[in-house]
């Protein structure tokens, strides 16, 4: 049997900040090495397309003007994601599009632009920007993943996340919305060093950049394996990949983290 993966991408022409473009490209390779069929849809403003189909949904960063430029047309479709979502669809989203799956993102000039409800969260603009690498501990997601699903992404999952953060946005999370992890090194989302990102059932918010998935592979893997879960409604075992050169990126970005200077401009 053949089987397939269909990634959304959300306003790739205004949410495409450092590299975000990657994790779709990860995604593809992952499931092109498998042998598993893959599709990309570009939703962008106007653009007619059946969410039902959708096995990932993923929205990169953007500045203010471009969550600006998206925000009427994404608002109009906020309800039927919100209902994929919360009917188990996968979602990872990505600093500007992590916000505006939150509830909404106050800008420094005291303007709102609405988000979508998916996170229960809102984010305010800080007078500081946070810029710097980063390492978050997972351990209580990457947990979750296995005992939640009822089988294993892979036997021993990483349980840190390596990126690259460059935001002013200040997220607070509320209390349907679970941190993705801990900052180990880094600002997380309050610029306090204590959370990073956020999780609402199989949807994803971080301000990881640079690009996130190809030193993170346990990650994507995750996304595809319960993407296939929910297509097919069974588990489809993940053929192993060698992860030797992906896994040493991981472990450069942790030395590099713990010695380089964080900055807040």
């Amino acid at each position: 049997m053949s089987y397939k993966i269909k990634v959304y991408h959300l306003y790739p022409d205004a949410m495409n900040l450092y590299g975000d473009l990657g994790n779709v490209l990860t995604l593809k390779k992952r499931c092109e090495w498998r042998g598993l069929d893959f599709e990309v849809v570009d939703v962008k403003i106007g653009s007619e397309v059946d969410f039902s189909d959708a096995d990932i949904l993923f929205m990169g960063g953007g500045q203010d003007r471009g969550q600006g430029i998206i925000a009427n047309d994404f608002a109009k479709r906020g309800r039927e994601i919100k209902d994929r979502i919360d009917g188990g669809l996968v979602a990872l989203t990505i600093c500007g599009g992590f916000q505006l799956f939150g509830k909404y993102f106050k800008t420094q000039t005291g303007d709102e632009i609405p988000g979508i409800n998916v996170f229960d969260a809102h984010t305010v603009a800080g007078d500081k920007r946070l810029i710097g690498n980063v390492v978050v501990d997972i351990a209580q997601t990457a947990t979750n993943w296995n005992n939640s699903y009822k089988f294993k992404v892979v036997e021993k999952p990483k349980t840190t996340l390596v990126g690259f953060e460059n935001h002013s946005g200040l997220t607070h999370l509320g209390a349907n919305t679970e941190p993705l992890g801990y900052v180990l090194h880094g600002y997380g989302n309050m610029g306090d060093g204590g959370y990073e990102g956020g999780v609402y059932r199989n949807a994803f918010g971080t301000y990881l950049h640079g690009s996130l998935l190809p030193k993170n592979p346990h990650l994507a893997d995750h996304l595809i394996s319960i993407a296939l879960l929910n297509r097919y409604q069974s588990a489809i075992p993940l053929e192993p990949i060698d992860d030797s050169l992906e896994y040493s990126a991981h472990e450069v970005a942790i030395k590099r983290a713990k010695t380089a200077k964080t900055l807040s401009i």
